[in-house]
C-alpha cells in the first residue's frame, strides 16, 4: 500500500468500518469532494509549509469550505446565512483557515468547468473582502432584510419553508404512527439495546437540559448518513412529539465529535474541554451571529455528542446551479468574504485569540495574501493528483477488506 492509501486509511481508522467504505464511495465522485473528506490531509501537509505567513490566532471553524456555509434557523426564530460547520474548531491561525478556503474555491470552480481565471478572480474577490471587514472590525449578520442577489432569494425560499415539509420528507406513518422514513437511503435501523438507550438518553435531555425542548418525548430514532467527511462518525437522527399538542413534531440531529483534524499540528494552547461536543458547541457560539435552534452538546457513553434541531431548509448553495451566472457566483463568494471575517471578529479576545485591533492590522498588511493565493492554488493541483491516485486505488479495491 502506497503512502497515499496508508494516510488515508489511518486517517479514518476511528471511525465505523462499514461507513467509512460509503465515505470512500463519496470521495471518488470528484477531486472537490475528495478534498471535503481529506481535511486530515490538508493539515498534515499544511503544517509543514515553511513561508507560512504569520497571522493572528482565532477561534477558526478549521474545515472552511464553499460548503460550510449555509442558512439555518436560529433560537430567535429568525434564518441566518453564516458558517455552519464546527467539527474540526479549534484556536489557530486565520492563515490555515483562509488557505483551506481558498483551495476550496479553486477545487469548486474546476469540477464546475469554470475557467481557471475566473477562479483566481474569486480567490482575489475572497480576501479583499476578507480583510476590508477585519478593518472595519464590524461583525455583520447575513439575514433576509440585509441579504443581497442569489442569498437573498436563498433565504426568501427557506423562510417559507414549513415544518410540515420537513416532516414529509423524513418520516411516514406507521400503524397510525408517525415514524422516520427507512425508505431514504441515508436512514439506517436502530434496534434493541442501543434504541432503548438513546430513548432514555433523550428524554433525559429533554427533561433535564437547559437548552432542550420543553413537553416532547421521543418518538423514534435512527441511524442517519450526512456529509462527507462526517461520514463515519455516530450520528443519530430523533422524532419529538409535543406532549401537549398531538400532531407537533420536531426532528433533531445528534452528531459525534471526533477530535479536530488540527489537533496535533498547532502548538497554540487550547481550553481544556470535558468533550469533543463542547469544543465545538463553544466555537460555533462564538463564531455565529446567531447560534442554530438547541445547539448544545451531551455525553452519551462517554462520548461527546452535539444536539440541534433539524430544519425544513436546503441549507447549502448549489453552486452548480449558478456556475453560468459570473455575477451570483461573485456575491456569494464576497459574502462569504465578509462572514469568514465577522465570525473572527466575535471571538476576538475570548480565550486566547487575538484582540479587534490586531485583526484590523493584519487585514491591514499586504504580502501574505499572495504567499496564500499561491499556496492554495499548488495544493489545489496536488489534490487533483491525489484524488486521481485515490480514486484508482479505490476502484481495484485497495481500499476494501480488514482495517480499511
Amino acid at each position: 500500500m502506497n503512502s497515499l492509501f496508508k494516510r488515508i486509511v489511518a486517517s479514518n481508522s476511528g471511525l465505523l468500518g462499514d461507513m467509512v467504505q460509503l465515505k470512500y464511495q463519496a470521495m471518488s465522485e470528484s477531486a472537490f469532494r475528495f478534498f471535503r473528506g481529506t481535511c486530515e490531509l490538508f493539515y498534515e501537509d499544511f503544517h509543514t509549509w515553511k513561508q507560512m505567513p504569520s497571522s493572528p490566532l482565532s477561534w477558526i471553524c478549521g474545515d472552511l469550505h464553499v460548503e460550510n456555509f449555509g442558512s439555518y434557523k436560529s433560537d430567535d426564530g429568525q434564518v441566518y446565512f453564516d458558517l455552519n460547520d464546527f467539527d474540526e474548531a479549534l484556536l489557530a491561525p486565520v492563515i490555515w483557515e483562509l488557505t483551506r478556503m481558498l483551495t476550496s474555491i479553486f477545487l469548486c470552480f474546476d469540477f464546475l468547468e469554470i475557467e481557471e481565471l475566473k477562479a483566481m478572480n474569486m480567490v482575489q474577490v475572497f480576501l479583499k473582502n476578507y480583510a476590508g471587514v477585519l478593518i472595519r472590525g464590524k461583525a455583520l449578520a447575513i439575514e433576509p432584510r440585509v441579504a443581497k442577489g442569489i442569498i437573498l432569494s436563498f433565504l426568501n425560499s427557506v423562510t417559507l419553508r414549513k415544518q410540515s415539509r420537513l416532516l414529509e420528507k423524513r418520516t411516514e406513518v406507521k400503524k397510525r404512527k408517525r415514524v422516520i422514513s427507512l425508505a431514504d437511503e441515508r436512514h439506517f435501523p436502530v434496534e434493541g439495546e442501543l434504541r432503548q438507550e438513546l430513548f432514555e438518553h433523550l428524554n433525559d435531555w429533554i427533561n433535564f437540559h437547559s437548552k432542550s425542548p420543553y413537553n416532547y418525548k421521543v418518538k423514534d430514532v435512527v441511524f442517519r448518513l450526512a456529509g462527507t467527511g462526517s461520514v463515519g462518525t455516530k450520528r443519530y437522527m430523533f422524532l419529538l412529539e409535543n406532549t401537549n399538542k398531538k400532531g407537533k413534531y420536531l426532528i433533531i440531529d445528534m452528531k459525534q465529535s471526533q477530535p479536530s483534524a488540527l489537533d496535533g499540528y498547532l502548538t497554540v494552547k487550547q481550553k481544556n474541554w470535558d468533550s469533543e461536543s463542547e469544543r465545538v458547541v463553544f466555537v460555533q457560539e462564538l463564531a455565529q451571529h446567531m447560534p442554530c435552534a438547541l445547539l448544545s452538546s451531551t455525553t452519551f457513553k462517554g462520548e461527546g455528542y452535539v444536539m440541534k434541531e433539524m430544519q425544513p431548509a436546503e441549507d447549502k448553495v448549489k453552486f452548480n446551479l449558478i456556475q453560468d451566472n459570473y455575477r451570483d457566483i461573485y456575491q456569494v463568494i464576497d459574502d462569504m468574504a465578509a462572514l469568514t471575517a465577522a465570525s473572527h471578529i466575535r471571538s476576538s479576545g475570548r480565550s486566547g485569540s487575538a484582540t479587534a485591533d490586531e485583526l484590523i492590522a493584519f487585514g491591514k498588511r499586504n504580502g501574505w495574501q499572495e504567499q496564500v493565493i499561491s499556496y492554495a492554488h499548488n495544493y489545489a493541483q496536488q489534490v487533483k493528483k491525489d484524488y486521481s491516485l485515490f480514486r484508482s486505488g479505490f476502484e481495484s479495491g485497495a481500499f476494501t477488506g480488514p482495517g480499511q
